[in-house]
């Protein structure tokens, strides 16, 4: 796809203002010639993602519809509720980022048709994770991988950016995961992008691009003084509490 004309972001401080963003298509803001590790951190903490396929310039988005999610308001199905009760999985956070991210890139989405996860997608974000700046959440049984996630956690906000999984329910477990740990650092939302019937299932609604604005400054402020140790997010086994 050819995009419309559009400022060119060589630098973090090179984003123009989300309000700039086009109407068609929805989000539009920027474009650049690569993907680097500091572009993407600096772009999520505006409330700008990329989203490309291999072979296209690096695009830049800030929709006008956000899809989050409260971390206290998840809903947890009965029949989830059972199957977690009943120990047929095991999460961890940080134990196979790479992993994660390359099955990802691989498993198909009832919602989508082929991946924008790039191999330039693959080497920022995982340089990301070398930084402690990207994490993942892992879902396992009998030892084997079959769910995960993985995003960027902001000061006070998670940004998730994918999830894949081979089994029933082991990607609704991750978010289940995620929002258990997060909520006992007080990070009250999932910033999820775009709205999909998986991420509405488990209780996602959708805010303007001016109030996801405000939320971002509203939790940095709010977490600004919080010392979040490493080891919230070192490489461990999660207890997921079902009442």
């Amino acid at each position: 796809m050819d995009p419309p004309l559009l400022p060119l972001v060589e630098h973090p401080t090179d984003f123009p203002d989300v309000r700039d963003a086009l109407v068609e298509p929805d989000g539009l803001l920027a474009v650049s010639r690569f993907l680097t590790h500091d572009l993407v951190f600096s772009a999520y903490e505006r409330g700008i993602f990329p989203w490309f396929s291999e072979g296209e310039p690096v695009l830049w988005w800030a929709p006008s519809k956000r899809a989050i999610l409260s971390t206290k308001e998840i809903k947890i199905r009965r029949s989830l509720k059972k199957r977690i009760r009943q120990s047929q999985f095991k999460v961890s956070i940080n134990k196979a980022f790479e992993k994660v991210i390359s099955l990802c890139s691989q498993v198909p989405r009832k919602e989508q048709q082929g991946t924008w996860i790039t191999s330039d997608m693959i080497q920022t974000y995982t340089t990301l994770f070398n930084l402690k700046k990207a994490h993942s959440i892992e879902v396992w049984q009998n030892e084997k991988l079959v769910g995960g996630l993985y995003g960027i956690k902001l000061n006070g906000l998670f940004c998730g950016e994918s999830m894949f999984s081979l089994v029933p329910d082991a990607s609704k477990v991750c978010l289940v995961a995620l929002c258990q740990h997060l909520n006992q650092l007080s990070y009250p939302f999932i910033d999820c992008q775009l709205m999909t019937p998986h991420l509405e299932f488990m209780g996602a609604v959708e805010i303007t691009r001016d109030d996801f604005q405000e939320l971002l400054k509203s939790v940095e402020q709010k977490h600004i003084t919080r010392d979040t140790s490493q080891s919230d997010w070192s490489p461990q086994m999660l207890d997921l509490i079902i009442k």
